[in-house]
């Protein structure tokens, strides 16, 4: 017989401790550790009783892995162009994918999309909800073909007699259902809303969320059936439930966004099967979440050109360049301590570009307030936008605007140095293709793989106080 005892879990990190504490010595969080029972599992007496069973039935032995078949060409297309791209081209069967997002930003309404294009292709798919009726399911498909239209594929397939719906939140009923369908694509919304009976704790503590997430890893690799997760997000935007979650899925998808505008970033944060620098862009609308083939345009649309704090930065998302505004704001400091704020920009490369502005470019910001502000609500990490957030910075300062056909690409370093960025070539095409018609780069010193290209004046650069030069428009007269 099992033997009940009482444990203390963190529900942010999954930390345990066997008595009550105010703060979790783990993550250092503050009244988040709860109690929860749980049942001893008994010892196991015969070794071989103690193995994991298939779920389809048998025991998993080992196989060679020159007898093992490849699965290079194995996956379902996704019509959904950026989400395909996301993911690295298409749904692997078997595999396991956790999306999250902010409450509203759209995770349940772009997985219904994805299954109302495939369930034609594919087969059978199951939409487990736990915090939706089967109506409301049926209601926003229907809204969803209705206002897309014809030609989309959603009308034939809102209707179609191989996607079940199902609202239930007991996984063993879930499982029970699943071998009845039979699905090729499982969608459970939401992970935290589903239990198991046998754990004492309630739905989407840690102990159910990390066992509810194994049993339905077990059932993908075991059975081929592709399962897409639905998870909630803490009030810092990181994932919730326990840590090791993320290490369980193949994939981890992050649905971002500001609530006050219409476009929706999907980034993979986790990837097994592709890579994880992918971004997608979409825009929220009536007929749920439509891709954005160009996004460069899309955050470029509201640029005022010849203002002063406006640069553009070319930057890499995976395979794709996009052209975004970085503006920069400096405004004297009142109070003795400037601030640094950097919106969709790391704040401790903002503090360098800041200090390399002051002492190798003449351009003195201790006493002013810095904000740094990316348009759209694209994050940038990458160090090849350290030139545009400097000439945004000094555009602001100096009260010289930045020359309006110029886009500007190069990574900073501490002496004031400009340094090659990858990719440069792909990333000056797609500025020319948008109608620019100068670009500031770091000088190659040798010679570069890359055709830059007809139309476009690269001007080569060697040091951030040389390209401020070439980019800010002179003075007029009794300005200086």
């Amino acid at each position: 017989m099992s033997k009940i005892r009482t444990q203390y879990v963190c529900q942010n990190c999954g930390r345990t401790a066997p008595r009550p504490m105010g703060k979790c010595p783990g993550c250092g969080e503050f009244n988040s550790m709860v109690e929860e029972t749980v049942a001893a599992p008994a010892k196991v007496v015969n070794a071989r009783a103690g193995g994991m069973v298939r779920i389809g039935g048998g025991r998993a032995t080992p196989q060679k892995l020159s007898d093992v078949e490849g699965m290079a060409d194995a996956r379902w297309p996704v019509p959904i162009r950026e989400l395909s791209r996301v993911l690295g081209g298409g749904v692997v069967p078997g595999s396991i994918v956790l999306i999250g997002g902010d409450p509203g930003i759209g995770k349940s309404t772009l997985l219904l999309q994805m299954t109302l294009h495939m369930v034609a292709t594919i087969g059978p798919v199951l939409y487990v909800s736990g915090e939706e009726s089967e109506r409301q399911i049926k209601m926003r498909a229907d809204r969803l073909a209705a206002e897309a239209g014809e030609g989309t594929g959603l009308s034939a397939a809102a209707g179609s007699e191989q996607l079940f719906v199902l609202t239930e939140t007991n996984l063993d009923v879930i499982l029970e259902h699943v071998q009845q369908v039979k699905p090729q694509l499982l969608v459970i919304d939401s992970i935290q809303t589903v239990y198991l009976a046998g754990l004492e704790s309630t739905a989407g503590s840690v102990s159910q969320v990390r066992e509810c997430a194994a049993r339905l890893q077990e059932l993908a690799k075991t059975s081929g059936i592709a399962v897409f997760l639905i998870g909630h997000v803490t009030k810092e935007g990181t994932l919730a439930g326990p840590r090791v979650l993320e290490h369980i899925v193949d994939t981890v998808l992050q649905l971002e966004g500001d609530r006050y505008q219409a476009y929706r970033l999907l980034r993979a944060a986790k990837n097994r099967f592709g890579a994880t620098s992918e971004v997608g862009v979409f825009e929220m609308a009536g007929s749920g979440l439509l891709e954005v083939t160009n996004p460069s345009e899309v955050f470029l649309a509201e640029r005022m050109v010849n203002v002063p704090g406006s640069a553009i930065a070319v930057t890499m998302e995976g395979t794709r360049p996009i052209l975004v505004e970085v503006q920069g704001l400096t405004s004297p400091n009142q109070m003795g301590n400037p601030r640094r704020t950097p919106n969709g920009a790391d704040l401790y490369r903002l503090l360098m570009i800041i200090a390399v502005l002051g002492r190798r470019a003449g351009v003195r910001l201790g006493e002013n307030d810095v904000f740094v502000n990316v348009v759209g609500g694209l994050k940038i990490d990458e160090p090849a936008a350290d030139l545009a957030v400097a000439a945004a910075i000094a555009s602001s300062a100096l009260d010289r605007a930045v020359l309006a056909d110029c886009v500007l690409v190069g990574e900073i370093g501490l002496s004031g140095e400009l340094r090659a960025v990858g990719q440069l070539g792909q990333r000056l095409r797609e500025a020319h293709q948008l109608g620019f018609r100068r670009a500031i780069v770091p000088r190659a010193l040798r010679k570069s793989v890359d055709k830059w290209p007809e139309g476009l004046e690269v001007i080569q650069c060697r040091s951030v106080r040389d390209a401020l030069e070439k980019v800010l428009v002179p003075a007029r007269k009794g300005e200086e």
